[in-house]
């Protein structure tokens, strides 16, 4: 289970960056080595993490966005995945 809080600030480290693809019709995270395919849900919880929302904060907008309940822990998961491999950075 991911440990990150609830009152933690995720954003892309320098050099990350999250684009759209015209052409492909894709999201893409860019890194310095290559590129990750997103899906539109990753895409949403990515564009959210600019270091001044929380986790909680960035949970509750896509609740209303995609009128769910209870998406913290799939954020929480998804940011934690991110994470471990470098590409976010989390502050508390």
């Amino acid at each position: 289970m991911s440990t990150i809080d609830n009152h933690a600030r995720p954003r892309l480290v320098r050099g990350v960056r999250l684009r759209w693809d015209d052409v492909r019709k894709q999201h893409w995270l860019l890194v310095p080595e290559g590129a990750l395919q997103l899906n539109s849900t990753a895409a949403a919880i990515l564009a959210l993490c600019n270091g001044e929302r929380t986790l909680s904060a960035i949970a509750t907008e896509l609740e209303k966005q995609y009128q769910g309940e209870n998406l913290i822990e799939d954020v929480r998961h998804l940011l934690s995945r991110i994470s471990k491999r470098g590409l976010l950075i989390i502050e508390m």
